[in-house]
């Protein structure tokens, strides 16, 4: 009897270059990893929370584990979470991002996780940040695209609904898939007439999205790539996960782990993650299913 012929396409390898305020082009043939440090107290996940020295312990911890680049936050997302000032989440920024830069100079890529303006323009100007993720797309602060223009740097243009205060109560979808696709295409449409050529789009997991919103965005992550861009997925210890399996965010990195691979697999080109160490083996696992090596 003859052996049956299975055949199926693996996502990946995709085609896209980033320009990230060094100079240099950034491919993708090979995945990324952004490793997650919160100078914030109250971060939903409390292994990510650092405060004194530790930003830059983290970021000679994650340089040794092979990091492609570092997200830094100070202002926390979680739900029910506090308002912050502008000042407040400068001087966290500030604080963080001297020592992150301390320890790893230019080596890495410096990402900052702000929906505000003013505090993006003074992280690029004084600490030559090289992407912006901004989880509000744009709607937080109308300043945002054009203060990216004018910089020059890369931007994370995530999906939200609402506001990082009222996501919750928008988490009805006809279609979730096309309604994100069709959001984040309009906002990418804004920004190309702005002048900003390298953005990355986030389909935002996670956030305005119920539990079965985001697995069904999982399952057609492929059609992302209609947008042309690269894509970040960010599945790191959330919600999705640990609800799902009846635990909390602290057991979850062995679901953040399965969930890294589907989204490779579905052909994300950046994960943004708490543990750099679990993910670098994922993307090395994943390019040897690939076939292309490591």
């Amino acid at each position: 009897m003859s052996r049956p012929t299975v055949s199926f396409e693996l996502a990946g390898g995709n085609d896209y270059t980033l320009r990230c305020g060094r100079g240099e082009l950034i491919d993708f043939e090979r995945p990324k990893v952004m490793g997650i440090i919160n100078v914030t107290p109250d971060s939903f996940y409390s292994g990510s929370r650092v405060a004194g020295e530790e930003p830059g312990r983290r970021c000679e911890e994650m340089l040794r584990d092979g990091v492609d680049m570092i997200d830094v936050g100070g202002y926390s997302s979680r739900p029910g979470c506090e308002d912050v000032s502008p000042d407040e989440e400068w001087r966290r920024l500030r604080e963080g991002l001297s020592l992150i830069r301390e320890v790893a100079g230019d080596e890495v890529i410096i990402s900052v996780d702000t929906f505000r303006s003013d505090v993006a323009r003074r992280c690029v100007e004084e600490f030559g940040v090289n992407i912006i993720n901004d989880i509000s797309g744009g709607m937080e602060d109308e300043e945002m695209f054009g203060t990216v223009a004018q910089l020059g740097v890369a931007y994370v243009l995530m999906h939200l609904r609402g506001t990082v205060r009222t996501m919750a109560q928008y988490t009805d979808y006809e279609d979730v898939t096309a309604e994100v696709i069709g959001d984040l295409a309009f906002k990418l449409a804004r920004l190309r007439q702005l002048g900003v050529a390298d953005v990355i789009v986030d389909p935002g997991f996670g956030f305005s999205k119920t539990i079965e919103g985001n697995f069904e965005l999982m399952k057609n992550l492929p059609e992302f790539q209609r947008l042309g861009c690269p894509v970040l997925a960010g599945i790191s210890r959330k919600s999705m996960i640990w609800k799902s399996l009846g635990i909390t965010p602290e057991d979850s990195l062995n679901g953040t782990t399965a969930l890294n691979m589907a989204s490779l697999l579905g052909g994300a080109d950046i994960l943004r993650v708490h543990d750099v160490k679990a993910a670098v083996e994922t993307v090395e696992l994943f390019m040897k299913i690939r076939g292309t090596g490591v």
